[in-house]
């Protein structure tokens, strides 16, 4: 998978498979954002039979629990919602994750429009881009 690399070269691991996704861990939420955004960027160049995916990944940092390899736990849907209001191609940063990382070089673009159901009243989602 061409989105799997970025997330290996920065430390990180895929925790599970699921369907046409995945999650994935990174000890950086900074790591965690380029690889998703480089990620998002390989999918670019595949088109099957007229049809080109497009990633949407979501970024969030939090404390889940981790019981026989899998990680459990309200960050974890949080990071799920998160990534499931993301659009094709996007990526979709919490402000907890923005809290913890490293800007320069990233373009933030909040989404004022986000609500997902089981997420905290409040929480703020941003667009991420790289300069």
């Amino acid at each position: 998978m061409l989105y799997e690399p970025p997330i290996e070269q920065r430390g990180g691991r895929v925790v599970k498979r699921l369907g046409d996704g995945l999650m994935a861990v990174l000890d950086d939420p900074r790591a965690a954002v380029e690889a998703a955004i480089e990620g998002a960027e390989a999918l670019e160049s595949i088109e099957v039979g007229g049809h080109c995916p497009r990633l949407r990944a979501g970024v969030h940092v939090g404390r889940p629990r981790e019981l026989g390899g899998d990680l459990y736990g309200v960050d974890v849907n949080i990071a799920a919602r998160v990534a499931g209001a993301a659009g094709p191609g996007e990526v979709l940063v919490s402000d907890r994750a923005i809290g913890d990382l490293d800007e320069e070089g990233l373009d933030l673009r909040r989404k004022w429009r986000f609500r997902a159901k089981g997420t905290p009243d409040g929480l703020r989602v941003y667009a991420a881009t790289l300069r």
